[in-house]
């Protein structure tokens, strides 16, 4: 992973969607995955996001990584949220990890219907040398198509949803049929091992510029695809929305804003407090009086008021 250029994640800034179909070719839903140059705490790394939203026998579910990973693939920070919601009761799954003071935090909260579970583990990060997550596994995937090429053996290590470390291994390549046309796919096999468990494989194809076509699990009645081959031009401008409240950025840019507006409102009421009063007695003497026509009521309560202003402001007023 160090020997990573910076030209190379250049090529990685783009986006990818794809299509969930069943065995019989039933669209199920989507799985979109961007990759954008950004900043987090000052310092530059790239931003990962993935959704996929959809629906398993008329469940809904969904599945969300926001990822802030550093040029060199180290994860900073990164969120996970998966979903299902059955009749009467769902399952919500969330992970958050973040680097902080040498640790690799990681709270998870497990919640089946009204009942949630807490966990919380830190590992030092020299424990995690050649960590994988979701999220930095999409852009290692999306290097590994552009280069062609995977070493002999290639292992890193994982963190489960038991919060324990694995290893994981890729390996493949495969040649593809993408809609009418044969195409050369570049394909990783990712298998992510488990003591106590059978080990999770995953299957996913790319083309030569890096777009992927092709994403399975192994066993899953479901598989991701590309319906078609895009064109150049719109794989250089594809844009895929984002359910901002999902994303890590800008959710907090929204948050942010929030409270500086909050903040500049309560600054000004403080500077007029006879809003709260005007407001106030407005309200009362509408509740008494409970007209049918509120709009008219509130002109005849407030044309007294005018009467504090020139004439000419007025005038002004009435005409915007």
């Amino acid at each position: 992973m160090s020997s990573i250029d910076p030209a190379e994640l250049q090529k990685c800034v783009f986006a990818d969607s794809l299509v969930t179909v069943s065995e019989g070719g039933r669209h199920l839903g989507n799985f979109s995955v961007t990759v954008e140059f950004a900043h987090r705490v000052q310092q530059p790394c790239m931003l990962v996001h993935a959704q996929s939203q959809g629906a398993i026998d008329d469940s809904p579910c969904g599945t969300t990584v926001t990822a802030y990973i550093t040029t060199d693939l180290e994860v900073l920070e990164e969120d996970y949220h998966e979903y299902v919601k059955l009749e009467g009761h769902g399952l919500d799954k969330r992970f958050h990890m973040v680097q902080r003071d040498g640790q690799m935090l990681i709270n998870k909260v497990t919640t089946v219907g009204e009942v949630s579970n807490k966990w919380l583990v830190s590992y030092p990060m020299s424990d995690l040398k050649g960590l994988i997550t979701e999220g930095s596994n999409l852009l290692l995937m999306r290097l590994m198509a552009l280069r062609t090429k995977i070493p002999e053996h290639m292992s890193f290590i994982s963190i489960n949803q038991d919060l324990n470390i694995i290893c994981t291994t890729f390996l493949g390549m495969k040649q593809l049929e993408v809609g009418a046309e044969s195409v050369e796919a570049f394909g990783l096999e990712r298998i992510l091992h488990s003591v106590a468990d059978s080990p999770t494989t995953w299957h996913c194809y790319f083309l030569s510029d890096g777009h992927l076509v092709r994403r399975v699990q192994l066993g899953s009645p479901t598989t991701m695809r590309l319906q078609q081959l895009p064109s150049k031009q719109d794989r250089e401008f594809d844009k895929i929305s984002l359910v901002w409240e999902e994303d890590m950025q800008m959710r907090s840019k929204f948050l942010d804003r929030k409270e500086e507006l909050k903040a500049d409102h309560a600054s000004y009421l403080r500077q007029h407090p006879e809003i709260r009063t005007l407001i106030s007695d407005f309200l009362q003497f509408l509740l008494l009086r409970k007209p049918d026509d509120v709009f008219q009521f509130a002109q005849e309560y407030f044309l007294p008021f005018a009467s504090r202003h020139p004439p000419e402001l007025i005038l002004k007023a009435s005409s915007v």
